[in-house]
């Protein structure tokens, strides 16, 4: 089959749309504003559609040309996906892994199957990203990581289940809500500080599901665990990033009348699985074979019900945030 449109030209009806106009798109492309706009005239007269219409001094999308301004992008991403992809098969293994992992994810289990990766793959570079809920989204649709391990799938991708975690709402021993000497109501937590640890996706949502009257928003798992020891809030922690704490008696597990345990699942997801290369499918192998080693039983992700508190990591030793 002989193809009408070249790359080249969905390219410059991209950069024109997103440039915001032709003699933008021109300078994007490192093009004359008259090939850009041949191009786009071109594919117009060989698709019979039009693209554009004027609306006084500018070109905006007609109905047709939103579809095919659409349909162009993925047809862009996913030449630019194949190079990069033939690249890595050329040189045998890449150069540079780029990681998403939500901090949730146990940290030294993590590092545990980089440091057996690095034994294998010396030469290749991680690029290792701690998100948080939205920032692990973008970073997959934007094409920004090649594996992540994520809390939740977007649309659009397919991933495995990893590992479910159980997160318990904690504070220390001294803190007023420990004071109270009852089961604490959504009202008392309200009252006091909760520490929370800062979306990284772009568009998060700055607002806290708890309405406390106070609230610290931080980047990292490790200075809001630090800020709880301190007495200076509560939050839900992964039970296994704060064991040390709490046998050392720095945190105590708040009784709450409700919702005194949540899990949250994890899955393991390649940002396309189709041009995953060497490295990167022995990554995630490696990973899953820490998971396993660690769990002292693997929960499918569509279980219904919580699970048991066995099904956790093995509490043989501490394990630090």
């Amino acid at each position: 089959m002989t193809l009408k449109i070249s790359l080249e030209q969905w390219r410059a009806l991209a950069a024109v749309v997103e440039a915001g106009g032709y003699a933008q798109a021109a300078e994007r492309l490192h093009k004359t504003q008259s090939t850009v706009t041949y191009a786009v005239q071109k594919l117009e007269s060989l698709l019979g559609v039009k693209a554009f219409q004027r609306a006084g001094r500018k070109a905006v999308l007609t109905p047709a040309g939103e579809v095919l301004y659409r349909r162009a992008q993925a047809l862009l991403d996913e030449a630019q996906a194949l190079e990069t992809a033939a690249q890595r098969l050329g040189a045998g293994c890449e150069s540079e892994l780029r990681l998403a992992v939500e901090i949730v994810f146990p940290t030294w289990l993590l590092l545990r199957a980089l440091a057996r990766f690095g034994q294998e793959y010396a030469h290749t570079h991680i690029e290792l990203y701690e998100t948080v809920l939205g920032g692990t989204t973008e970073m997959l649709t934007q094409r920004q990581a090649d594996l992540a391990i994520c809390s939740s799938i977007p649309p659009g991708f397919l991933g495995d289940p990893l590992m479910r975690l159980r997160f318990v709402p904690v504070a220390h021993p001294q803190h007023p809500l420990h004071r109270l000497g009852r089961k604490l109501t959504l009202q008392d937590l309200r009252k006091h500080r909760h520490l929370v640890i800062r979306d990284t996706g772009s568009r998060r949502d700055s607002r806290s599901w708890l309405s406390a009257a106070q609230r610290w928003t931080v980047s990292h798992k490790a200075t809001s665990i630090r800020a709880a020891c301190e007495g200076w809030g509560f939050a839900w922690f992964p039970e296994d990033a704060i064991r040390g704490e709490l046998e050392r008696g720095e945190l105590q597990v708040l009784p709450l009348r409700e919702g005194a345990e949540r899990y949250a699942e994890l899955y393991l997801v390649f940002a396309d699985p189709d041009y995953a290369g060497p490295g990167a499918r022995r990554l995630a192998e490696l990973i899953r074979e820490q998971v396993r080693q660690e769990c002292s039983r693997h929960v499918p992700a569509a279980s219904p019900e919580p699970a048991p508190r066995r099904r956790g990591l093995k509490q043989t030793r501490s394990r630090g945030a």
